[in-house]
């Protein structure tokens, strides 16, 4: 038998999951009844999750209709950027201090990969590499609450990502010279704080590329 706490988290799972993924579309309403069915639980744990995913503004609360799906417009998606540049910088810098000669190993194949895509311009699948090139840094971060903030932010942005909104061609080039330039300082083991600053300023660049597109 799940504790409630479990059922929370497995409701809360199964929502943010098809948000997402485009199941449920901005706008749609979530039914609660259909939630506590299909995850075996009374709407207590369900209307837990709901508002755990209205704090994440995934979320929004109607009068009359319920909880929608709120999506993500311009606003929250340069806030949500900004937000992601300070986490990453700073997660970036711990994990420095923790990678591997594997680690690093790792990170060049999956740049040389992304290069190999952009030339065959298998565009499909640079965001996929982009994200394991990232997340393979923070596999060797300790403070698991802040990947988890990492993740979160990332699961937003993945909702206008799914839309096709966020794919900047010609800042592609660029992102794949700066994770090279990335891996080199972590070769290095230069200073946390020029790591952080880097990794942070990496980010915010994909932020200038957005705003010169919107």
């Amino acid at each position: 038998m799940k504790t409630n706490m479990n059922k929370r988290q497995y409701a809360y799972k199964v929502i943010r999951t098809r948000i997402v993924d485009g199941t449920y579309a901005p706008g749609q309403r979530i039914i609660i009844n259909q939630i506590a069915k299909e995850v075996g639980s009374s709407h207590i744990p369900v209307r837990e999750a709901i508002h755990q995913l209205e704090s994440e503004k995934l979320l929004e609360f109607k009068p009359n209709i319920g909880a929608i799906v709120k999506g993500i417009d311009n606003q929250l998606y340069k806030e949500s950027l900004e937000v992601l540049a300070l986490l990453e910088g700073y997660a970036t810098a711990i994990s420095a201090t923790n990678i591997t000669a594997q680690g690093i190993t790792k990170l060049k194949e999956i740049n040389r990969e992304m290069k190999i895509m952009l030339d065959n311009y298998e565009l499909d699948k640079l965001g996929a590499l982009n994200r394991e090139f990232h997340f393979h840094i923070y596999s060797f971060c300790p403070n698991e609450l802040l990947i988890k903030n990492i993740e979160e932010t990332w699961g937003r942005l993945d909702i206008v990502r799914q839309a096709g909104f966020t794919f900047y061609p010609k800042r592609t080039p660029q992102s794949i010279e700066e994770h090279a330039t990335l891996i080199q300082l972590l070769e290095e083991k230069v200073s946390s704080a020029t790591i952080e600053q880097y990794a942070r300023n990496h980010k915010l660049k994909t932020l200038d590329a957005f705003k010169l597109r919107s």
